[in-house]
């Protein structure tokens, strides 16, 4: 992680996952599950948790939205997209809200979080290169 990537991790309002992403910790994770489960598994953690409120699920386009109440305030977009069969990527785009233009890493540290938590709900692909 060179010096400019790790400012722009910290003094940036947004951060997202992706497949070949310079920062370990938001390289996309894979599950061994399918699309429907998996989707199932995120609309029940965003709508049990006092934390979010979900505004919109597209099973068709693998998308759940929500927004976070407590705490500063997150724009929340996981994509849900199935590679091949039982092999199923999970993404998370992350946005705060805030008076000033960046918020310290909470973007990253929120997607981090999800993982965690989609971590222990659904079996993890352990990627080689991850």
């Amino acid at each position: 992680m060179s010096f400019g990537e790790k400012l722009k991790k910290y003094f940036s309002n947004h951060a997202e996952t992706g497949e070949k992403h310079w920062d370990r910790s938001l390289k996309t994770h894979y599950y061994k599950t399918s699309k429907d489960k998996a989707l199932t598994m995120l609309e029940n953690f965003f709508g049990n948790n006092k934390e979010f409120d979900i505004n919109s699920v597209s099973a068709e386009h693998g998308e759940i939205s929500a927004v976070s109440k407590n705490g500063k305030k997150a724009f929340v977009v996981a994509t849900v997209i199935m590679v091949q069969p039982y092999r199923t990527a999970i993404d998370f785009s992350v946005s705060t809200e805030s008076i000033l233009p960046f918020d310290f890493g909470y973007s990253a540290k929120l997607i981090n979080r999800l993982y965690t938590q989609v971590n222990k709900e659904l079996p993890l692909i352990e990627e080689k290169n991850m």
